[in-house]
């Protein structure tokens, strides 16, 4: 098993576990184990020895939720790529919206990140390919 601790980790997962099973004070732990206080601290109050996410909990968005329709719609009934739907956006609905904000609303929703209308064009044959 590949074991994957992010780059500033001081502890492995058995070592945050002898943490939290060990009776010893703080400082003894610390000098015994080469880290800080803190973490000893740190790892005793957890319940698991695993890493927490980095990600926020609770999402920012900049558009609102009727902004978030508009664009949605936008993509689904026009088919429109990312710079046309910007450029309606900003002209009818809220000038001050960036392209980025317009492509993570379109990243959420993962089946409009990339429509492909169908071709009306049949595919070349080989049949129809002269030698």
């Amino acid at each position: 098993m590949e074991l994957s601790l992010h780059a500033n980790a001081t502890t492995t997962l058995k070592t945050r576990a002898y943490i939290q099973r060990s009776r010893k004070s703080v400082a003894e732990l610390a000098t015994e184990l080469g880290v800080s206080e803190t973490t000893i601290y740190r790892w005793r109050d957890r319940t698991t020895v695993e890493d927490r996410s980095h990600r926020p909990k609770n999402l920012v968005t900049s558009l609102s939720a009727v902004e978030e329709r508009a664009v949605c719609e936008l993509r689904t009934s026009l088919q429109l790529p990312l710079d046309d739907i910007v450029e309606v956006m900003r002209r009818c609905i809220n000038a001050k919206l960036s392209r980025s904000a317009i492509h993570r609303c379109l990243q959420r929703s993962p089946s409009l990140t990339n429509p492909r209308p169908a071709s009306s064009r049949p595919p070349a044959s080989a049949s129809s390919i002269s030698t």
